[in-house]
């Protein structure tokens, strides 16, 4: 497509301020609790409570798994609501507040347990927590879905959307930091403290997310039949362009998941040899600039993403992102540290665009469903590829212990092996990237071009006038 030449978006497509702003609170609130607990269990469960990696891995796969199960049940229920409040904003409202109570639970297993006692807790808060986040964020995402009809707005929305989570973001990577005070015992007694305040923020931006939001389709939605569980799920599942964007997500999840957190033993035990001030130092500043630079290239994204469309905004920075995490081969120095700000740069807009623009591509799915099918099925859609997605986590965390183990690594020595520090190296730079390049390859013949989008959307407007009048003449 002409760079100069893009569709503009009609005024009753158009969502306001105010609403993007909410909309953006309530996925930083998920974003930040998910990616918290990600980026922290090894450091505090492991490498300060002393829990085996490989318990921790089934510690981290098995919430997952039933997380993918609660997604679908939670996606097919909120697509079968009918409250005044609306199908979404009933489970967000709830749903915020136990997301934050959770969060903080999940911190508060002291020191001196035992291994096996620390594991349960774990593993049972957990199951909670993301029982907590099914229930807020499928109808959160599925609400994204229809707030408007207008392809490029939905990228402006998800645009507004990564640009908050960003927001949050900035503060995540300092959260290990924080717990390393002075004023703490030790990390596992300042991530009680630190739990608290962020369970309190994400409740704040869950609710502002439930109340100032509208639901679009609420009227359309009166007149559809409730939709059957199975037959639902089966009919996402067998929609090609959905796959198709399945298997572009899937090896980039499968890639940075397989090595979950071995950027940190890398930084901690090869960077800096074992030196947990320097490193956590590090960390923040490579989280920091991380997500500064997702809040500049929100701005970037966008203006490219309406000119050459999605799938082909997508694959350029995912071409970015592989060629930027190959430099980590170079970038991890004992000798000048700080390079390795130059692979987080490339990563963070890669990243930034899949998970801004995979979002919107989902919405424009949902309406050539609608085109197929005759129903708007949104919550089915935001649950089933969550499903997907959280299988693929759920099986990289398994993995990701065993390879962990694999290259020798022992927690309990406070230098690691040349030998180890090599392999975790190798792992760490080399599946994402390849995994990256598979990606790019499958977005070339993407069959939901913004053209196609737009047809469809014109011949929805056509239905649905076409319904209206016939029902105004009996």
């Amino acid at each position: 497509m002409d760079l100069k030449q893009h569709h503009l978006t009609d005024k009753q497509d158009k969502i306001g301020f105010s609403q993007k702003v909410a909309y953006g609170l309530g996925a930083m609130s998920t974003n930040v609790a998910v990616n918290s607990l990600s980026n922290l269990t090894m450091l505090i469960y492991n490498a300060c409570l002393g829990v085996n990696p490989i318990l921790l891995g089934f510690a981290q796969g098995i919430p997952r798994l039933w997380d993918a199960a609660t997604d679908t049940i939670i996606g097919v229920c909120s697509d079968n609501t009918r409250t005044r409040f609306g199908r979404r904003k009933p489970y967000i409202f709830f749903g915020a507040i136990a997301l934050g109570i959770t969060f903080s639970l999940l911190w508060m297993a002291p020191k001196g347990w035992s291994e096996y006692t620390t594991f349960g807790y774990f593993l049972v808060m957990s199951l909670l927590f993301y029982t907590a986040v099914a229930v807020f964020d499928i109808p959160r995402g599925a609400l994204g879905y229809e707030m408007t009809d207008d392809y490029h707005e939905r990228t402006r929305l998800f645009a507004y959307c990564s640009f908050l989570i960003n927001v949050g973001a900035i503060t995540t990577p300092w959260l290990y930091f924080i717990a390393n005070l002075s004023v703490f015992k030790d990390e596992a007694q300042g991530m009680k403290y630190v739990g608290i305040a962020m369970g309190a923020l994400m409740i704040f931006g869950g609710i502002v997310c439930a109340v100032v939001c509208k639901e679009r389709k609420t009227q359309q939605i009166t007149r559809q039949e409730r939709v059957k569980f199975w037959s639902s799920v089966s009919t996402t599942c067998k929609n090609r362009t959905f796959l198709w964007l399945l298997a572009i997500v899937f090896p980039i999840t499968l890639g940075f998941y397989f090595v979950n957190g071995f950027s940190q033993y890398i930084m901690l035990y090869f960077v800096y040899s074992g030196d947990k001030h320097a490193a956590s130092v590090l960390m923040g500043w490579c989280g920091t600039l991380w997500a500064t630079l997702s809040l500049v290239g929100v701005f970037l994204m966008t203006y490219v993403a309406t000119r050459l469309g999605k799938s082909k905004t997508v694959m350029i920075f995912l071409i970015v992102m592989a060629l930027g995490n190959s430099l980590k081969v170079v970038c991890y120095s004992r000798t000048h540290p700080w390079l390795v700000l130059i692979p987080t740069a490339s990563l963070s807009l890669g990243f930034l665009v899949l998970f801004s623009l995979v979002y919107s591509m989902l919405a424009d799915i949902c309406d050539e469903d609608e085109l197929n099918t005759g129903k708007r099925r949104e919550g089915s859609y935001q649950a089933v590829y969550n499903w997907w997605w959280k299988i693929g986590i759920s099986g990289a965390f398994f993995v990701s212990g065993f390879l962990l183990r694999s290259t020798g690594f022992n927690e309990k020595l406070a230098a690691q092996s040349d030998s180890t520090l090599f392999w975790l190296r190798v792992w760490e730079i080399g599946l994402p990237t390849v995994m990256c390049l598979i990606s790019v390859l499958l977005l070339i013949k993407y069959p939901l071009t913004e053209q196609r989008a737009y047809e469809i959307k014109d011949l929805l407007a056509k239905r649905k006038l076409a319904a209206f009048g016939e029902e105004k003449r009996i």
